[in-house]
């Protein structure tokens, strides 16, 4: 289901904006149509009330939580099956933040991330995307939303501007607090500086040389990591929000001494926050997490040269920690027993 489509619908069955607007807030907030003072007797269309049943009872098809997993971290690992019987992931995150997937698989096939093993399944729907939103919102609050679960958002542009423009008005999000992951796409930067909900951007950086990007990210357009700073910074200026970059340190790859000095060239001064994320081990991948001592050393040495870095760590790291671990592992275990190999 797209959003234009119910908005379209809900105009069918004689909405004006405002009850337009209140049966999309209702949703995205996890309550019932019901919900408010007012009866929806004394004020909604006849038609749309003959039929806001029904379509509560779509809306709700829409996805559902197949199973939850609670990390020591405070996080909560969903998996999510939708109405076609696909299984997409979110993560409920410490301080009410959410993490949503905006497609089923991935075309990118990032070499250290399980979701593009498979390579792109299907797009989601811009309300599946919001959907996965009030699952999360049924059970805590959320205040921020993530699109960095399974899926590279730009691959799926217009269904995530549609879902963040519905989250940052109806769904009562501040629009710095909608995150937009991207390995980085021309589109991007022409598209989001449009939309009346600008959100804050996060752009997978992960080494500093451009031939070695290639060989870490090598579905993602070519994009050199100096020309993708230069367009992240136009952004973060334009907007006011900080560039996030994310970096995921793999051992004897991009951990060494030579990108921290490359980082510092390439991001001091710039309105930017470094991520860094150690790697989280999955079976059958030749890569390795770099010590906790290296990461936080090279976090400090980043603060210290003016760059500010945060050493991150996924969360839920003891329930599936990479994204599409759980997921590979459900469909593992359902093909009669055999196991996944990563």
């Amino acid at each position: 289901m797209r959003i234009a489509d119910l908005r379209h619908r809900l105009r069918s069955l004689g909405a004006k904006p405002k009850h337009e607007e209140r049966v999309l807030r209702l949703w995205a907030n996890a309550l019932p149509q019901t919900h408010g003072r007012r009866r929806i007797e004394d004020w909604l269309p006849l038609e749309l009330r003959e039929a806001l049943s029904a379509l509560e009872a779509e809306l709700a098809a829409l996805a559902h939580v197949r199973s939850a997993h609670d990390g020591e971290d405070g996080s909560q690992r969903l998996l999510v099956t939708l109405a076609d019987g696909q299984t997409v992931e979110s993560v409920l995150l410490p301080r009410d933040g959410l993490c949503v997937s905006t497609q089923a698989g991935c075309a990118v096939g990032c070499v250290f991330c399980m979701t593009g093993r498979d390579g792109l399944i299907r797009q989601l729907t811009s309300g599946e995307i919001v959907a996965q939103v009030a699952l999360a919102r049924q059970r805590r609050a959320v205040r921020k939303v993530v699109f960095m679960g399974m899926g590279e958002p730009a691959h799926n542009l217009d269904a995530v501007l549609e879902a963040i423009d519905l989250l940052g008005t109806a769904g009562g999000i501040g629009h710095k607090q909608l995150v937009f992951s991207t390995v980085g796409d021309a589109r991007v930067f022409e598209r989001l500086p449009q939309g009346r909900v600008k959100p804050a951007l996060a752009l997978s950086l992960h080494t500093t040389r451009a031939e070695l990007r290639e060989q870490l990210l090598p579905r993602a357009p070519r994009f050199d990591p100096a020309d993708l700073v230069e367009a992240g910074e136009r952004y973060a200026r334009a907007t006011g929000y900080p560039i996030q970059y994310q970096w995921t340190l793999i051992e004897g790859v991009n951990d060494g001494d030579d990108e921290v000095e490359a980082i510092v060239s390439l991001l001091q001064g710039r309105y930017a926050i470094m991520n860094m994320i150690p790697f989280n081990a999955i079976e059958g991948l030749g890569f390795r997490r770099p010590s906790d001592e290296r990461a936080a050393q090279i976090m400090r040495t980043l603060n210290h040269r003016g760059v500010l870095a945060r050493l991150r760590q996924s969360a839920g790291q003891d329930v599936e920690a990479g994204c599409g671990q759980l997921r590979a592992r459900e469909l593992g275990l359902s093909r009669k027993g055999i196991p996944i190999r990563a």
